[in-house]
């Protein structure tokens, strides 16, 4: 009888004494303090959390990061790209080719003329490099800055409007090349000519950001060919810099380069670097589209 009682007062005795008003071994009183002190306890890191947070954000700016220490000189990228950096067609398979202008369609469509109309969006920059457009301070408040119009035919044949192959059915393909935004970054035009390929120093002028391309290996540079250059001073004009961020510049249009390869040796591939040249604008053996770029380019007529 007694080993009956003792297994009678097991478990159910846990989950509720009635001689000693428990539950689950503690008391009324017990259950609140200890549930009152979580609950100050959980309060009080959630007010150290969201006071941490408020303190940080304090110390940010919604117009221009805070810290741009790390922050390498402007990438350089091209359209149309592929994950290889290879651009292989061919002139009698239009079907090789056809995904590259869809590319360039797509990425020049925001700098279609009707897109750029809007007065109160947009602004003439003039078509000859000029000095920066500067649109005031980033930390004040003074409402949408305007963007310099880029119309898509200072590209010449390479803007797709009259070609509307961009050259790749007559194996003359072209590539349009931008430098990559970051807020208020000035580039500086090289002073010299020291540091620029002799065959592109004729580049160097105020106000510009010279590009040039050439082949990677010094025994293709003879089956390059000519390769020709359309946009502003043939490189990235000052006028659109600095870059007020999306906040501020919404309707920002990058600067275009566009470059054709106008006698490339068919049926050989080639391995070709662009680079733009200034004196805030560094390269990278770590990241290959730092202020450079390459691509293997191939045309076949198979």
């Amino acid at each position: 009888m007694p080993a009956q009682n003792k297994d009678d007062g097991g478990w159910k005795k846990f989950l509720w004494n009635s001689e000693k008003k428990e539950l689950m071994g503690r008391t009324g009183g017990s259950w609140f303090k200890i549930l009152l002190f979580y609950v100050i306890f959980y309060g009080c890191l959630a007010g150290i959390f969201t006071g941490t947070i408020q303190v940080l954000l304090l110390t940010l700016s919604n117009y221009k990061p805070t810290w741009q220490d790390r922050i390498s000189p402007p990438g350089l990228t091209h359209s149309p790209r592929s994950d290889k950096s290879e651009l292989l067609f061919s002139m009698s398979d239009a079907g090789t080719y056809l995904k590259h202008i869809k590319a360039m369609n797509e990425f020049l469509k925001p700098y279609d003329e009707e897109n750029q109309v809007d007065q109160m969006k947009y602004e003439d920059c003039g078509v000859e490099p000029n000095e920066y457009k500067y649109r005031g301070q980033l930390e004040n408040d003074v409402g949408i800055r305007k963007a310099c119009r880029f119309p898509r035919r200072l590209l010449g044949p390479c803007a797709g409007i009259e070609d509307r192959d961009f050259g790749f059915r007559d194996g003359k393909p072209c590539i349009i090349v931008k430098l990559n935004r970051i807020v208020a970054f000035q580039p500086v035009p090289p002073k010299n000519n020291e540091t620029i390929p002799a065959e592109a120093q004729y580049k160097v002028q105020p106000n510009v950001i010279p590009l040039h391309c050439a082949s990677k290996k010094e025994e293709d540079a003879g089956k390059l060919g000519e390769v020709r250059y359309y946009g502003i001073g043939e490189g990235f004009p000052l006028q659109y810099y600095p870059y007020y961020g999306k906040l501020l510049h919404p309707h920002y249009l990058q600067p275009l380069v566009a470059i054709q390869f106008i006698n490339l040796t068919i049926n050989t591939e080639l391995r070709i670097e662009c680079k733009v040249y200034g004196d805030n604008i560094g390269y990278s053996d770590k990241d290959r589209y730092q202020g450079r770029f390459e691509i293997k380019l191939s045309v076949n007529n198979l």
